[in-house]
């Protein structure tokens, strides 16, 4: 009746475990930066791995210019939160890599 409290036991210890890779990771990826030049560095953008923009540069002969302004920091703002997206998925995966090769997607 009571055979399978070793197995429960494991996986709860097993849980434990992946909370506690998943708060190293997070605390990971919020001290990651990301920065990313647009309009050949008119515009800087800087974001933290938790997709935060943290610091912005914008060159001053783009103050007078509305539109090129907008493209640029759209274009800017884009560009780094793909790079976040990327590392948080890449840091997900390897993390779900070190537990014994589970694969959420279901690919082998």
């Amino acid at each position: 009746m009571f055979g399978n409290l070793g197995d429960m036991s494991k996986m709860l210890g097993s849980l434990g475990e992946m909370q506690e890779n998943a708060q190293k990771l997070q605390a990971e990826l919020e001290s990651k930066t990301f920065n990313v030049k647009s309009g050949g560095g008119l515009v800087e953008v800087s974001m933290n791995g938790k997709g935060e923009v943290i610091d912005l540069n914008i060159d001053d002969s783009l103050l007078s210019d509305k539109g090129s302004l907008q493209i640029l920091l759209i274009g800017a703002l884009n560009d780094a939160s793909k790079m976040v997206q990327q590392n948080q998925q890449s840091s997900a995966i390897g993390m779900l890599g070190g537990m014994g090769g589970m694969n959420p997607f279901g690919a082998k």
